[in-house]
């Protein structure tokens, strides 16, 4: 089962966070709502630092929907004042519903026109005990309504990306498409359409989120092993990887993953 705080650096920094499956058929059409809720005191941020999942995320936050593609870096965001956001992440099932060229969001976001679904995640949110399942649900329904009837397409790129990203998931791109029944060309071909990046892309970001999760939770881990668990060449290829995406080493990162609750100051 993945864990609640995979893909997020600095789980310490982290506001109120809950992560919420979703309603009934939506779940072939999202892999689970975050929720952050906030309150900080004037004058002090939060910064959130996030090495992504290779997915899209819908976001509805107050005044505005957001579709945002998979990432090639890590990203992070600064939290002040009071606030709150209710995500999708994203199977790639309701990805067509929404756009047609994921590529062209990788490292990108735009404005969604989904007043109804602003509105009714909104008041949602603004009700007392209960409003976050409210919201998932009022979420999972419009999902549901938007996306309509699944094809054979959609469900071959969701069992695509439970191949390489769920647990006991494929350490190559060959191995994933053995699986699946279907050609490395077919796979590829899923990938870009529901994806926005490719199955390679997607085995190095679990495995670079998995890496970040394990060195946090085992400061005395040998970085020599580890490299060799999640089957990088060596341990220089799994320094090189850390840091390309987080631009800090693996010993840099142990380091420092405790540092700087939520409320922190940041320049």
């Amino acid at each position: 089962m993945v864990s609640r705080t995979r893909g997020v650096l600095y789980p310490a920094r982290l506001p109120e966070f809950h992560r919420l499956p979703p309603v009934g058929a939506a779940g072939d059409l999202a892999v689970w709502f975050w929720i952050p809720e906030w309150d900080i005191e004037p004058g002090r941020s939060s910064r959130q630092d996030v090495v992504g999942y290779p997915a899209m995320n819908l976001v509805v936050e107050q005044g505005a929907v957001t579709l945002s593609g998979a990432t090639t870096r890590a990203s992070h965001r600064d939290l002040s004042g009071t606030g709150w956001a209710v995500g999708a992440l994203l199977r790639p099932a309701a990805v067509a519903a929404l756009v047609d060229d994921p590529a062209a969001l990788v490292d990108a976001e735009r404005i969604v026109d989904a007043s109804d679904l602003l509105e009714a995640v909104g008041a949602a949110m603004r009700t007392g005990t209960g409003h976050r399942e409210r919201a998932v649900t009022a979420f999972s329904e419009w999902l549901v309504r938007r996306a309509g009837r699944i094809d054979g397409a959609a469900s071959q790129a969701n069992a695509l990306v439970d191949v390489l990203m769920g647990d006991h998931a494929a350490d190559t791109v060959e191995e994933a498409a053995t699986r699946l029944a279907v050609s490395v060309r077919t796979l590829q071909r899923l990938a870009h359409r529901y994806v926005g990046v490719s199955p390679s892309a997607m085995i190095r970001r679990r495995r670079l989120q998995e890496a970040a999760e394990r060195l946090r939770l085992d400061s005395g881990l040998d970085l020599t092993e580890l490299a060799a668990e999640l089957g990088y060449a060596d341990h220089a290829h799994l320094t090189r990887d850390f840091r390309r995406v987080l631009g800090i080493a693996p010993r840099t990162y142990r380091g420092g993953t405790g540092e700087e609750p939520s409320g922190t100051p940041h320049a």
